[in-house]
């Protein structure tokens, strides 16, 4: 491709990338959980509170975290990096998430990492990696490395480990 094929590919590669992170979002608020699979590779994974490797696993991983304490959630992401080198890309997105366990109201803020791979000409999750820099119920205070809610340690930001 001349330069100016090549900037286009890339700035449809980039919007592309950031539709493909808020239908994550939006299916996994929405508990569209088949449609939510389907943004990952056919042995795509989520790693973070557990880790679920390929599209069955995924269709039952995510309203799996319903079932338990987890009830409610919304996902809130900004601050996207980007980096496409030909047909995959990496990069990060920051998470605010409001959320619900065993009734009580919890916030929770953190990162995902990405590692992407276009397949048939569309982009999916090869990985998608979420770390928390801290999970609090809100009547606590929260800062680095808080965490009120124990499944959400073992995802804790490297950064606050100690």
């Amino acid at each position: 491709m001349d330069g100016v094929e090549a900037r286009l590919r890339r700035l449809e590669d980039v919007h592309e990338i950031g539709q493909l992170r808020a239908r994550y979002c939006q299916f996994l608020d929405d508990g569209r959980w088949a449609e939510l699979a389907e943004l990952f590779t056919e042995d795509g994974a989520f790693v973070g509170l557990s880790t679920a490797r390929g599209r069955a696993a995924l269709r039952e991983f995510f309203p799996g975290l319903q079932r338990g304490p987890l009830t409610a959630w919304w996902h809130f992401s900004a601050n996207e990096t980007i980096d496409v080198d030909g047909d995959t890309a990496s990069g990060e997105t920051w998470l605010y998430q409001p959320c619900v366990v065993d009734g009580e109201a919890h916030i929770a803020a953190g990162r995902y990492r990405d590692r992407l791979e276009r397949h048939e000409d569309r982009w999916l999750f090869a990985e998608r990696r979420v770390t928390f820099f801290f999970w609090v119920p809100s009547s606590q205070a929260w800062g680095p490395g808080a965490i009120g809610w124990p499944p959400a340690a073992g995802a804790l930001d490297e950064r606050y480990r100690e």
